[in-house]
């Protein structure tokens, strides 16, 4: 079951250009960066509330990020939904018919094991599932 809206993501071309802006919408600096190597991208979170607001920059010329913003520009990228149990969800979600970009969870950002939806199924938004690692 998904929980609540765990955050946004905001494909960026520059993280230190993009968190000035944030930082004077959101009134509050960001709380944590961090580099997911696996996916070549820099993040960047700020809390609003009991969601948040991550920002993706890429950091290798062929990731993802970096593919999304040379065809869709600058924008939200995803939206990412909290859960109790990623593995019952990924297969409760391929069971409705759902088209899964990972068949497993992966590591992500901040302290997150993460998995993706495809948009061709999600009406074009592309979701990912997100949980909490387990120390």
């Amino acid at each position: 079951m998904l929980n609540k809206i765990e955050h946004l993501g905001i494909a960026v071309k520059s993280i230190e250009k993009s968190a000035k802006m944030y930082e004077a919408l959101l009134g509050k600096p960001a709380y944590k960066t961090e580099i997911v190597e696996s996916e070549g991208v820099s993040t960047m979170f700020f809390q609003i509330g009991e969601s948040k607001i991550e920002l993706l920059e890429a950091t290798k010329p062929d990731s993802a990020i970096a593919k999304f913003i040379e065809k869709k520009g600058e924008g939200i990228h995803h939206i990412a939904y909290d859960v109790n149990d990623i593995e019952v969800e990924l297969e409760r979600l391929k069971g409705e018919g759902f088209d899964l970009i990972h068949l497993t969870p992966k590591d992500g950002a901040d302290n997150k094991r993460i998995a993706f939806l495809h948009p061709k199924s999600t009406g074009g938004v592309l979701v990912e599932l997100c949980q909490e690692k387990k120390v």
